[in-house]
């Protein structure tokens, strides 16, 4: 495939956006390069500026699950925004949303929106601390939350010390709050709680892994968790932002059956526009400003061209008995194919999948934390990358990234991906 017009606008960006981009994951750092520049998209396919058609594996990063210009969603914007398109006052279709929610996600009374999950998940933690009146917090290596300051930490030297900042800018006095446990090792977590007793607040997780590729939990961790946290006065944070309204119409919760204190959403909420929220119970929702004393605000949540998409799109869900059954049923089909494909031409691989969300990792060994995810092979993804690009397939630019499958995928698409694995396995094998 020709990129002539990408290259020509990422150098353009270059000058006015630092390193070309808006999120560091675009720049193609860890797969070399030049980032593909979308033009438009629709269902399934996205096209970029060069006019080269790709079926789309990244989605916006989840929130497409009915496709990119859902006609819903699309008519929901456009009419909205004849009315006005940002006022710093309340609207009706903020409670239509929040009621739409909380009728549909287990174990919450009140949600609060917000415009990200970085946002989301910053704000969940403030509210743990301030309901619990600790400050210590637990995140697991490899989960990814956004990027405030609690959250960019790495392993400090021993298993029960607190992290170090691993970006400039974050303080050591930030850090020392923050304690890093390994993802699906209850012990470790275990470790953590008693060499920190009565000091910590919460312990926040993606109840199924995106942000290392898709890791799901093992062996009812997120069972274990729950009763880890109900014997030591803690409060259990799901960051949802990927699996909320994916996994299943009350996500990782009503997947797993197992209920978090404070759940966090973003991604599908929105519908594809700027959404995060947080929410939880009444007795720890009322402790947020206006009711209590933990303080959250922004000029812009609440947006009614927001919550208009999101509005379209949860209802969607809502009213698609069969939505999630067909979006397992083309992941697996998928996973199948492609591991076919892989083993025809003796390609080592695992593949990790969860619902809708997939990734092939590869390695020989189980994948079930962030160091067995790191002991991929980051080369032949990057020719796995590049290798799926020419064939028109989008897949994240990162091997530590899930897939997320759209229910616009029709199954000649699904062959076409797979026919496209074969053709790449064979340069890899």
């Amino acid at each position: 495939m020709l990129y002539k017009r990408s290259s020509a606008l990422f150098k353009e960006a270059e000058f006015v956006i630092p390193g070309g981009v808006n999120s560091p994951v675009r720049a193609f750092k860890a797969v070399g390069g030049t980032p593909i520049f979308a033009k438009s998209a629709k269902g399934a396919y996205v096209y970029d500026e060069d006019d080269n058609r790709y079926i789309d594996y990244i989605n916006s990063w989840g929130p497409m699950l009915l496709g990119h210009a859902f006609e819903p969603v699309v008519n929901a914007v456009v009419e909205k925004t004849k009315q006005g398109t940002s006022f710093g006052m309340p609207t009706e279709i903020e409670t239509k949303i929040a009621e739409l929610a909380v009728s549909m996600v287990p174990n919450i009374d009140k949600i609060r929106f917000v415009n990200s999950g970085t946002e989301a998940c910053m704000s969940a933690v403030r509210l743990a601390r301030g309901y619990t009146g600790k400050d210590k917090i637990i995140k697991f290596a490899g989960c990814y939350h956004g990027h405030s300051d609690a959250f960019l930490i790495q392993a400090g030297s021993g298993a029960v010390t607190f992290g170090s900042p691993n970006s400039p800018g974050v303080t050591q006095g930030t850090a020392k709050d923050t304690l890093l446990a390994k993802y699906n090792d209850i012990n470790n977590v275990q470790a953590l709680v008693e060499a920190n007793r009565d000091q910590i607040a919460c312990i926040i997780l993606e109840p199924v892994a995106g942000n290392m590729g898709c890791i799901p939990p093992k062996d009812s961790f997120l069972q274990k968790l729950r009763a880890l946290c109900d014997a030591n006065d803690m409060l259990l944070i799901f960051d949802e932002v990927m699996t909320g309204f994916r996994l299943a119409k009350g996500g990782a919760q009503e997947l797993f059956k197992v209920d978090a204190d404070i759940v966090c959403f973003g991604k599908v909420i929105g519908g594809g526009l700027p959404v995060g929220a947080f929410a939880a119970r009444n007795e720890i929702m009322n402790h947020l400003a206006p009711l209590g004393s933990v303080y959250q605000a922004g000029t812009l949540s609440g947006n009614p061209l927001a919550m208009a998409a999101g509005f379209a799109m949860l209802n969607a869900i809502h009213n698609d008995a069969e939505l999630f059954k067909r979006l397992d049923e083309k992941t697996a089909y998928l996973q199948n194919g492609c591991a076919q494909a892989l083993q025809k031409h003796k390609v080592v691989h695992t593949i990790n999948r969860m619902g809708s969300m997939i990734s092939i990792h590869f390695s020989e060994d189980e994948v079930v934390d962030f160091d067995s995810a790191a002991k991929g092979n980051n080369e032949t993804f990057k020719a796995f990358f590049h290798g799926m690009l020419n064939e028109g397939i989008y897949i994240a630019p990162s091997a530590f990234e899930t897939w997320f499958i759209t229910d616009a995928l029709s199954y000649q698409d699904l062959d076409e991906t797979i026919a496209a694995v074969e053709k790449v396995a064979k340069t890899l094998g």
